[in-house]
């Protein structure tokens, strides 16, 4: 460690005129071997930069799966940012020189961003959840809630990104992918056994729009999208609330799921008129939540569920689940 005057031990520094006439003698050809080192050094580091592809990814959890298997391999640009919105997201200048500059563009599709439809790029534009899932033709575009569907995406995402990454990478990447997919056919099996907490007429959940119909096919749960299911263009009128009202408490329903905290005055009033309280958590449907993984972020969607419906839910191993994914970067 430097001292303040610049010698690496204070207790070797001499001030006095013969230690500084030492110095300035040294040979100048010293000096200029350093300065070529330090060139050829500063010249590889350029090098390594400009031979690093560099990913784009849109929205979903794609952000965080992409950068924990990518690594070091590339640099990844993540667009939507967690909690965004991606049915409205419009491209920013900032995006469109990310995505002009990329080698490859990765986005969930199936009309999760519309925005994505207005991309070009000189690399490939992957619509990952959709060559993960080729026959699916529902129209729910959230298809990560469910673990499984993760796990394929990853699979999409290793076939996209292995042919822009440097060779030398290819290996380490396939490990990462390999690990992640464990991870979250782990996080699969995780679920269904919180969920199991519950009894058949407790498998339900209440929530505004349609966003875990994957979720509620792979674990048995019945999923009320009230406003889609209610309601045109997600206007609340009368007639709509008391069907609403009349279906959720017939449902075994016991609580209203949010995706904001507070929640926003049409379902404050469909709580007010069913007599069901708002779960004091928000479910996260579009993304990451700040600051989680996708991995931590999925837990934390299942155990707000599984505990507002009157379930346990065993939040260390879903701990230690996040720990694993968090560890393969």
């Amino acid at each position: 460690m430097r001292s303040r005057l610049g010698c690496a031990n204070p207790l070797n520094c001499k001030n006095d005129n013969h230690s500084h006439a030492s110095v300035m003698a040294r040979p100048a050809l010293l000096v200029k071997g350093l300065a070529v080192a330090l060139g050829v050094v500063s010249g590889c580091s350029v090098a390594a930069q400009a031979a690093q592809p560099s990913v784009v990814a849109v929205d979903g959890t794609l952000c965080d799966i992409t950068r924990t298997v990518v690594g070091a391999a590339a640099k990844v640009t993540c667009l939507i940012p967690p909690g965004g919105d991606p049915h409205g997201y419009r491209l920013k200048p900032s995006d469109r020189q990310a995505i002009a500059t990329s080698a490859a563009v990765v986005h969930i599709g199936f009309g999760l961003t519309p925005a994505a439809n207005e991309i070009t790029s000189p690399g490939s534009v992957v619509a990952v959840g959709e060559q993960a899932l080729p026959n699916y033709k529902g129209d729910d575009p959230h298809v990560w809630h469910d673990p499984a569907n993760s796990a394929a995406m990853l699979s999409a995402l290793s076939t996209a990104l292995i042919p822009v990454l440097p060779a030398s990478e290819t290996e380490a990447f396939k490990e990462r992918a390999t690990a992640a997919i464990a991870v979250f056919n782990d996080l699969g099996r995780w679920g269904a056994i919180q969920f199991e907490t519950l009894s058949q007429p407790q498998r339900v959940i209440v929530t505004d729009h349609k966003t875990y119909s994957h979720l509620a096919d792979r674990y048995g749960v019945d999923e009320i999208a009230m406003l889609d299911s209610y309601t045109t263009g997600g206007v609340l009128r009368p007639s709509s609330l008391r069907r609403i009202s009349k279906e959720i408490q017939s449902s075994g329903a016991k609580v209203i799921f949010t995706p904001s905290i507070p929640p926003n005055k049409t379902l404050r009033r469909i709580s007010k008129s069913t007599g069901l309280p708002i779960a004091p958590t928000p479910l996260f449907g579009e993304g990451t939540a700040a600051g989680e993984t996708a991995i931590s972020t999925a837990a934390i969607n299942i155990c707000t569920m599984v505990q507002g419906q009157g379930g346990t839910c065993d939040k260390a191993s879903a701990e230690a689940l996040n720990d694993r994914w968090q560890a393969i970067r």
